[in-house]
């Protein structure tokens, strides 16, 4: 393994981690902070915003976990994937808990 396969292992756990919200805000029908909202990330944007923000999230997500090879065969790049998935899941619930305050 490549060092930068751990990177893309890392990039894969953040970007998949920061679907989930969008894309479940999203088919909830309910409106969600996006980069795209005004101002932005601190505004609300449309549920079918946030859908399309989620897939695309999800997408790269992928490419990355691709990329890294994750593989259950390779233990520590499943370690990585999961280290930055937890990291990104605490830190977005920390995020939009003070921005859904505002």
């Amino acid at each position: 393994m490549k060092w930068y396969n751990y990177i893309f292992c890392f990039l894969a756990g953040l970007f998949i981690a920061n679907s989930v919200p969008h894309f479940v805000q999203g088919i909830s029908g309910n409106s969600f902070p996006s980069p795209f909202s005004n101002p932005p990330g601190k505004g609300l944007s449309s549920p079918v915003i946030n859908v399309y923000w989620g897939l695309s999230n999800f997408i790269v997500g992928y490419l990355f976990y691709r990329w890294g090879k994750v593989s259950r065969d390779r233990i520590w790049t499943l370690v990585v994937f999961f280290v930055a998935f937890a990291f990104m899941s605490m830190w977005l619930s920390m995020v939009f808990v003070e921005r859904m305050k505002m």
